[in-house]
């Protein structure tokens, strides 16, 4: 079942605020966007914006940011009102997206592993090239597909674990269950499609190249915590990125 964002907008957003997400998730995915400065940026599946701002800030000249959910899309907007940026936000599903124009970079933060099958990957894929530039790059953040199922619940000590009903097979959900503050926590679901077909889908979309890289901790990331703490994420990674040519 599809997560219903616009009910949980709010709670996803202080998910967004644990330590690896900076650590980790923003080192990485910035590191292989590389130089943004001057740059016209998408960022499909933006949320409530947490990267897009990063991307603005780092020196992209223009960012427009599209996300499905309504609410996240309303959160994004007041903080652009709170503290403008000049980022445009759209609500738009982004495997139909049809803005007319195309970017130097395209940015995704958790968008392809919401595909259900090999055509709805496929949909996804199709609308970032068409948004692309000759040459230009698809960088992102997804869920890893070789993560093994018996570590799934290793995450928790990082804020989250996953939980998957059944064998991992291309189609089967994937839940991520964040703690918050307290005794909450929210869930989302994601759906497993393993590496092999990311690729020949991605391929088969227009991209030239597509390369899979690891997380990489930030300097100074274990200044402040025990001996090996973050040894369990860097081996068995829950999350991967991929960085893709048209």
């Amino acid at each position: 079942m599809t997560t219903d964002y616009d009910s949980i907008a709010a709670e996803y957003k202080r998910a967004k605020q644990q330590p690896w997400r900076m650590h980790v998730e923003y080192h990485t995915l910035f590191g292989l966007a590389g130089d943004l400065a001057g740059k016209s940026v998408l960022d499909l599946a933006c949320g409530e914006g947490f990267h897009t701002r990063f991307i603005r800030r780092n020196g992209a000249a223009e960012v427009v940011g599209v996300d499905i959910s309504q609410g996240m899309v309303d959160l994004a907007c007041a903080e652009e009102a709170r503290d403008p940026l000049g980022i445009s936000y759209v609500r738009a599903d982004a495997s139909e997206l049809e803005l007319g124009r195309t970017f130097d970079v395209v940015m995704a933060a958790y968008l392809l592993n919401y595909a259900q099958d090999e055509a709805e990957l496929g949909r996804m894929a199709r609308a970032i090239t068409r948004h692309l530039k000759p040459g230009g790059r698809f960088v992102t953040v997804n869920n890893n597909p070789r993560h093994e199922r018996q570590d799934f619940h290793a995450s928790r000590k990082y804020g989250f674990v996953k939980h998957a009903a059944s064998p991992l097979a291309d189609g089967v959900p994937v839940e991520y269950e964040f703690f918050l503050e307290g005794a909450e926590s929210v869930t989302i679901t994601n759906y497993h499609l393993d590496t092999a077909l990311h690729d020949r889908v991605l391929r088969e979309a227009g991209f030239r190249d597509v390369s899979w890289h690891p997380p990489r901790l930030a300097p100074g990331a274990a200044d402040s915590v025990e001996p090996g703490y973050w040894d369990e994420f860097l081996e068995r990674p829950p999350v991967t990125f991929l960085e893709c040519t048209s």
